[in-house]
Parts: structure tokens; sequence; C-alpha cells
């Protein structure tokens, strides 16, 4: 699959909270020698979070639309024939970030509130957030 449109989106809110919690493990770790692995787990911890999360990439090619969280352990591969419409959609600031399940249906998001929210042809919907809703839709031909 070749994309003809391709975007990561960013969160350095959830990268600047993990580098305080790895300093913190760190720091717990170097000073009291009683919780050094508690202070290294933290700081494992982190690092394990901000690889999974600290961006998602939506790609759009010929068949697929593809989302990758973070290194890319975490993803998802959508049939393009599947989906049957797409539109710009506000989430409520209560739904957050990350993998969620909301009254709309499963969403991805990984920072702000704008998102694309996609139909499939059994009537399930599924959003995808972005800051550029406006190119995606255009992407996927709506």
């Amino acid at each position: 699959m070749l994309p003809y449109y391709k975007h990561s989106q960013y969160n350095w809110g959830i990268v600047l909270v993990v580098l305080f919690i790895m300093g913190s493990g760190v720091y717990i770790a170097a000073i009291w020698g009683d919780l050094r692995y508690a202070g290294l787990s933290f700081a494992v911890f982190g690092i394990l979070i901000m690889l999974l999360f600290y961006r998602l990439k939506v790609e759009v090619g010929d068949s697929h639309i593809c989302l990758t969280f973070g290194i890319g352990l975490i993803h998802r591969s959508i049939i393009r024939t599947d989906v049957v419409a797409a539109e710009a959609v506000r989430n409520l600031f209560w739904y957050g970030w990350g993998i969620r399940y909301t009254p709309n249906g499963w969403m991805w998001n990984i920072y702000g509130l704008d998102a694309v929210e996609i139909t499939y042809t059994s009537s399930k919907k599924f959003r995808i957030g972005t800051d550029e809703p406006e190119q995606l839709i255009q992407a996927l031909g709506y």
C-alpha cells in the first residue's frame, strides 16, 4: 500500500508527563536505596508508555486506512470499501485521549477534540482523532 495521505500527530503533553514520571523514578532510585527497584520500575513504565502512545499516524491508501500508535505495536487497518461515509466531528472533552469506547463507537485519539467519524457498511461508527479533519476527509473521498 502506497499512502497518498500520511499524517502524524504528536502529544507533547504525554511526553512531558512521562519524562516527569521517569525523572521521578530515577530520583527515587538514586536517593532512597530501599525503593530503588520501585523507582526503576517507574522509569521503565514511563518509557513503555511513551513508546506506545507518543503519536498517532494515519495513512490512507487505495485499499486501506492504517492507524498506528507510537512505534507501531498498537495498530489498526480499515478496509476502505467497508467505509460508506466520513464527516468532521468534535469530541466531548470527557472522551479523553487514547483508545476509547464512546457512545458514538470506538475512538482513537492522541490529542485535541477534532476527529473524523467514519461509518461502516454495517452502520457502526469509528472516530479518528486528527488536527487535519478536512484533509483526512478529502483523502477518504468524502
